[in-house]
């Protein structure tokens, strides 16, 4: 016979049941969002026309952006109304909602400052990780928007992780946009900002010795200018630049241009759009600041990581660039991922090829901070 003692056993011996059982989905929701493969996230609509082998993640993402953004399409719409409309970042924060993928722990503290340049001033954003020890290596990080929308906000997730995976300081950079500020304006402020970050190197616990550059789209082809600028004007180059999916070209009939004209986010027409807002005139399209695989001379240029995504207009000139950045004797490590659009680096909390490339890109500046 059992007693009230067993009774009371039995139920506290459920009670445990039911805690390790709680305990176990909370780990299992904990390990999705830490091994991305583990996510089973499903998009609602048929693979596009544009990107028949997309991958599922990749196109619940931007099912859910164009859900957000609407019609028109950003080209249709002014440089200013361009900017209110939902971001990227926007859909993945409302896919991540929608599947119950809990937001990883901040490993990064934040600061933002005004710096001055010619004419007036810009902000940056400065993540300092949480699990290094300083003096920790720099990163100059530019973000993408065609050098006309977006933010250092709308491109956190990418800066956030290169900070929190390579125990760097990353100092994100806000350059002025166009069509207010036209080309070269967002170029000579990234310059000035990376000068000023090896100004203040020590001020900021970075190791002014160790100092890469980083961007994507936009700011992939100002990170990979900064490094012409610097050696051409005699300022300390930086020991290694990422690139990813940057606009490297201004020829709309690249084999990518072509496949890839419909694509979302990214489309042959939005870029059309962003040179005609930044772009003084079409013969700024072949300066090699815009036009980098027009550049003649990349002899001595840092180490460079150059990743691009599949279904994206821009990735024959950012594989090209990376050709002839490996021609002119510069080590190059280039990767192209399958089944993903522009923009999917910074989504790693539901893409798992954004992990990879996020780990990628990780392992080849801690590397180049090592030397």
């Amino acid at each position: 016979m059992l007693g009230a003692n067993g009774k009371q056993k039995t139920k506290d011996g459920w009670h445990r049941v039911v805690q390790v059982l709680a305990m176990a989905c909370i780990v299992t929701m904990i390990s999705a969002c830490n091994n991305d493969d583990e996510i089973d996230i499903e998009p609602n609509g048929p693979q596009p026309e544009w990107g028949p082998n997309i991958e599922p993640q990749m196109l619940a993402v931007i099912e859910k952006l164009d859900s957000l953004v609407g019609q028109p399409p950003l080209y249709e719409r002014t440089a200013e109304e361009a900017r209110m409309a939902p971001t990227p970042k926007d859909a993945v924060l409302a896919v991540m909602e929608d599947n119950g993928i809990p937001m990883p722990p901040s490993k990064v503290d934040t600061t933002g400052q005004e710096i001055a340049v010619e004419g007036g001033t810009i902000h940056v954003r400065i993540y300092t990780p949480k699990n290094a020890t300083a003096p920790y290596p720099g990163i100059v990080y530019y973000h993408g928007g065609g050098w006309v929308i977006a933010s250092i906000d709308a491109y956190d997730a990418s800066a956030r992780a290169l900070s929190e995976k390579t125990g760097a300081v990353v100092v994100s950079v806000g350059y002025r946009q166009a069509p207010e500020y036209k080309f070269p304006t967002a170029h000579n402020d990234s310059f000035a900002a990376y000068k000023w970050v090896l100004s203040n190197a020590s001020s900021l616990n970075i190791d002014g010795t160790r100092v890469a550059v980083a961007g994507e789209s936009a700011g992939g082809n100002l990170a990979a200018a900064m490094c012409l600028m610097a050696r051409d004007q005699n300022v300390q180059m930086p020991v290694h630049q990422l690139l990813v999916y940057p606009i490297a070209g201004y020829d709309f009939n690249t084999p990518s241009y072509i496949k890839y004209a419909k694509a979302h986010p990214l489309s042959k027409s939005l870029m059309q759009w962003f040179f005609d807002k930044y772009l003084r005139s079409p013969e700024d399209g072949d300066n090699p600041l815009i036009s980098l695989v027009q550049a003649t001379d990349l002899a001595s240029l840092p180490p460079a990581t150059v990743i691009n995504a599949q279904l994206d207009p821009l990735q024959s000139e950012g594989q090209e660039y990376a050709d002839h950045l490996e021609a002119a004797g510069v080590a190059v490590t280039a990767q192209v991922y399958e089944g993903v659009t522009h923009e999917f680096f910074g989504m790693a909390t539901v893409v798992p090829e954004a992990k990879e490339a996020q780990e990628l890109a990780a392992r080849e500046l801690k590397e180049a901070f090592e030397k």
